[in-house]
């Protein structure tokens, strides 16, 4: 007899990335028009050469290899409330610290903790998909904020303010935001924190890409607030800052009534973070600063060159938002479904992106290019092979 599944599991759409990565399986791609790889956020460049030394001496230290405390080592705590205290010019304390297994676990841990089946989380379209298989998987039911294109897809707080029930019990935000690389206003976030406060609920900001802001000005206020702790959840990254996508480190800083409800989830699931992903999160807070520096400017440079390519007379696809990691494009072909377009993208220009389908309704318009692995040179490449893509006249493909 075949095993029985848990119902809430098993609607659930697969990973999107992977199903992206087999509509190019087996396949190999001439020299004169390779892959461009433009589906998952990964750095192009590996960690520096420091830490990996650095790394290698962790290895050697048995505390290495054994359970830290439930919510992190407690120097990493440290340097990560230092760090954004000075960075948003707020308050921040080791206490309010949890350190996770990645950012995806991060709002995991966050979200269980602040609601169960039955309860409503405010969910902007289009999402980060694991933030909504997440929800759909624990019962609880995603409000969705519509689509803002006219406001280059930043979200509106009224809009929030209309969808606010006696179940609501978070906001979820993304700036700067995957899949759109839209970089949120701090006007924005104070008038999402104000209607968070007025109705008691959480504010949930995940900010990954915090470190490739282009503005050196903080993005947001509100550690600053005297009463943040009892409002304001944000999540953080060591990822793509540091280039440690497989140390799988990241952050949650709240107050700490709702941390011990998160340490609890955490000593279930993991017990604590990789302790060997700890040490190269410290490293990178103490020792790496100019080199974040040079890469955070290496990726604002790029997102500069490629938003100035997408908006050339000759492209058909329309820049809606650029940021960060990622761009946001409306696709040239009417009616047709954005899964049609990616995959023949893939299949005819050697162009691997993801179709806004995979990020929420009413999203059959749109694409995501996830450009970090995507080398400077390389992009007029890419946007030859888009203007290549537009004499696919009366194309209707099916998804």
């Amino acid at each position: 007899m075949a095993y029985k599944v848990n119902p809430a599991v098993a609607p659930v759409t697969a990973p999107p990335i992977a199903e992206a990565a087999g509509w190019i399986a087996g396949r190999d791609f001439p020299a004169d028009k390779p892959l461009l790889d433009v589906a998952q956020a990964v750095p192009s460049y590996p960690p520096p050469a420091e830490l990996a030394a650095h790394l290698a001496a962790e290895v050697e230290k048995p505390e290495t290899s054994r359970y830290s405390d439930i919510a992190g080592t407690p120097a990493l705590r440290r340097a990560l409330a230092a760090h954004m205290s000075d960075y948003y010019a707020g308050r921040v304390a080791a206490g309010q610290v949890c350190i996770t297994a990645g950012c995806n676990q991060a709002f995991c841990l966050a979200v269980s903790a602040l609601a169960g089946p039955g309860d409503e989380v405010l969910l902007p379209v289009p999402y980060y998909f694991n933030h909504q298989m997440w929800l759909q998987m624990q019962g609880i039911r995603p409000v969705y904020l519509p689509f803002r294109r006219d406001r280059g897809g930043v979200p509106d707080p009224g809009d929030a303010a209309e969808r606010i029930s006696q179940r609501s019990r978070a906001i979820v935000l993304v700036s700067p935001n995957n899949p759109t690389g839209a970089v949120y206003p701090s006007a924005v976030f104070e008038a999402f924190y104000d209607l968070a406060r007025q109705h008691d609920l959480a504010l949930v900001v995940d900010e990954t890409y915090k470190d490739f802001r282009a503005d050196d000005a903080p993005p947001h206020r509100l550690f600053g607030h005297e009463d943040w702790s009892e409002t304001f959840v944000q999540l953080y990254s060591f990822s793509k800052v540091y280039s440690l996508t497989g140390y799988r480190t990241g952050s949650i800083i709240c107050g700490e009534a709702l941390l011990a409800q998160v340490s609890k989830l955490m000593d279930c699931v993991a017990i604590c973070a990789p302790r060997i992903g700890q040490a190269a999160a410290l490293f990178g807070l103490q020792a790496l600063a100019s080199w974040r520096a040079e890469k955070r400017s290496m990726m604002v440079e790029r997102v500069r060159r490629l938003g100035e390519g997408f908006r050339a007379n000759e492209l058909a696809y329309e820049l809606v938002s650029i940021g960060a990691y990622f761009a946001y494009l409306r696709h040239p072909f009417e009616g047709v479904p954005a899964a049609a377009v990616a995959k023949r993208l893939a299949d005819e220009q050697n162009v691997l992106c993801l179709p806004g389908s995979m990020f929420g309704p009413e999203q059959d318009d749109y694409l995501r290019f996830a450009f970090a692995n995507l080398e400077v040179a390389a992009m007029p490449d890419l946007l030859r092979r888009l203007v290549a893509s537009q004499d696919w006249r009366g194309f209707r493909g099916s998804a």
